[in-house]
């Protein structure tokens, strides 16, 4: 741990974040990294997803095969603050399950289903507008519509959209997808990458290692293809935050640059910036399941590039949100960045909706 980082978690009392203090600087909890579904969804077709059940349980089933199920806490928004709120958190970023991007199917129904999960997300943001900030979702195999619901999300009032870490295993440097995101960048619209389609799964299907193994990597790849193949640097108003902490690539960052600066001939060839100099100029969770990792992740990245997470409500998210953060014990200007003061810059929302003074 770095010098200016071991001054900034000192040892001193727990931080405080109760649902009573809420709207101080010292308490408020923003959990970047949620998910949410509605409570049905409807019949698209072939290959779209359906919710089964009733009652405190839904079933994802994909043409009649079971996918996951999930509990009231990923479709009852009342339940979902009632539970946040047991646990400290104040307001949740919320956006859709991945197995909904549907980026494989065919694009008019597609987009209709996009429509419909953001016109359902953003009900919920603007009934509890201090409680629920929401992300949209893209119908990304499709250029024109892609952008097209992109321009629905913002006049939605969305701060931003999330994108899977490959579209049917093109990578996030595609020529068509750099056209969605300068789109977004000119409407302001922020990215939250999330894994998805973890590469390697047909070859490691046991012991849940595309959760563990090809997540990370997932991540990383995206990561690289944004700053080797130019993304970030010919969008550099483009608002992106990876979640997951980022996978492996904080902790690869050497072997990355050192492949950079010995084989430029190969790494090289659609930017030539060093990769480090693009830390700093976007945004990771904290969802690492280790305060040494994430005391690594923040000295890495930078105190104003990681922002709490919790993939909330699946178990690999964070059972205990903020729990690694507290275990640092930050001092309290460093525990608002990353309890909050991070989120809201990467989402460009200000201070007051939720009460705290700008």
């Amino acid at each position: 741990m770095g010098a200016g980082l071991a001054r900034r978690i000192a040892k001193r009392p727990g931080f405080r974040a109760d649902w009573d203090v809420m709207n101080t600087a010292d308490s408020l909890l923003i959990d970047l990294h949620s998910h949410l579904l509605p409570e049905r969804l409807p019949e698209m077709g072939p290959g779209f997803p359906v919710l089964a059940g009733d009652g405190d349980k839904r079933d994802i089933m994909i043409d009649g095969r079971f996918f996951r199920s999930v509990s009231r806490t990923a479709f009852d928004m009342n339940h979902r603050i009632a539970a946040y709120a047991e646990k400290g958190v104040q307001v949740q970023v919320v956006c859709t399950v991945p197995v909904m991007f549907s980026y494989h199917l065919p694009a008019e129904p597609a987009a209709r289903f996009s429509r419909f999960l953001n016109d359902h997300i953003a009900d919920q943001q603007r009934a509890r507008p201090d409680r629920v900030i929401a992300l949209g979702t893209l119908p990304l195999q499709d250029t024109a519509r892609a952008i097209a619901e992109a321009e629905h999300c913002r006049e939605l009032g969305l701060p931003g959209v999330q994108i899977g870490s490959n579209v049917n295993n093109r990578n996030l440097d595609d020529a068509e997808l750099f056209e969605v995101f300068s789109a977004c960048q000119d409407l302001g619209l922020a990215l939250l990458v999330h894994p998805w389609n973890m590469m390697g799964k047909e070859v490691m299907p046991d012991y849940w290692l595309p959760w563990l193994v090809g997540m990370p990597a997932e991540l990383s790849r995206a990561i690289c293809c944004m700053i080797f193949g130019g993304v970030l640097e010919r969008l550099p108003d483009l608002r992106v935050c990876f979640a997951h902490g980022g996978g492996a690539f904080p902790f690869t960052i050497g072997r990355i640059e050192h492949g950079y600066n010995m084989r430029p001939d190969l790494v090289a060839t659609r930017n030539a910036v060093n990769p480090r100099d693009y830390i700093g100029k976007f945004w990771v969770d904290s969802v690492t399941h280790d305060p040494q990792a994430l005391a690594y992740l923040i000295e890495v990245m930078g105190e104003d590039k990681v922002a709490l997470g919790t993939d909330y409500p699946f178990p690999l998210g964070e059972q205990e949100p903020g729990a690694a953060i507290r275990a640092l014990n930050p001092d309290p200007d460093l525990a608002q960045r990353l309890f909050w003061q991070n989120t809201l810059e990467f989402l460009d929302l200000p201070k007051a909706r939720f009460g705290l003074p700008s």
